[in-house]
């Protein structure tokens, strides 16, 4: 399967090599932006919902930390390395390939996000199914390396974010009485 995809994407036009190359990157972009408006969105909800969302991209590092040790456990070589041309350089050796670290970040960000702003889950999730599938389709992983990837992410981060948020939830709490009481005022109504 990863032979055929590779050779299909290596029959596309050099627009769409550009387009999957900067896709996975620029998902992740979008997903730090995403962060950003949940937490302004949930800066005048209560304290352990705005804690949520602050456990959100903690627990997305952390499942990618998690996703690492994986790698380091496996030791999969990559795809790239068996002489096929790929869109994508390959990368250095030592640099394992199972799970994909995009696919787990990417997935991650979108169950974490999808945990507190569920309206956006039609959108983030099928966006970091299309950016893990990406790393198939530019040459750097298997399939499996993606499908386990994404499977991690969107599964460890809301878990990760569920049994953190007791941690940060103290944190908003004092963090809200240090804000001068106008601003208190003004998040309340």
């Amino acid at each position: 399967m990863y032979g055929d995809i590779v050779a299909f994407a290596m029959s596309m036009p050099e627009w769409v090599h550009a387009l999957a190359e900067i896709g996975t990157d620029a998902g992740l972009l979008l997903f730090a932006a995403l962060f950003a408006v949940a937490f302004w969105r949930a800066r005048a909800a209560p304290d352990r919902d705005l804690a949520l969302t602050l456990a959100g991209p903690f627990a997305v590092v952390a499942a990618y930390v998690l996703s690492e040790v994986v790698k380091l456990l496996i030791k999969e070589e990559r795809p790239c390395r068996g002489g096929i041309a790929t869109i994508a350089a390959c990368p250095p050796v030592g640099d394992w390939s199972f799970p994909s670290n995009h696919a787990v970040i990417a997935a991650a960000s979108a169950g974490a996000l999808t945990l507190v702003w569920r309206r956006l889950a039609w959108l983030v999730l099928p966006l970091a199914a299309l950016m893990a599938f990406s790393r198939v389709f530019v040459g750097v992983h298997y399939p499996h390396d993606v499908a386990i990837g994404y499977l991690f992410g969107v599964t460890m981060a809301p878990l990760l974010a569920l049994l953190t948020v007791g941690a940060f939830t103290p944190l908003v709490r004092r963090t809200r009485q240090w804000l001068p009481p106008a601003w208190r005022e003004s998040q309340a109504r």
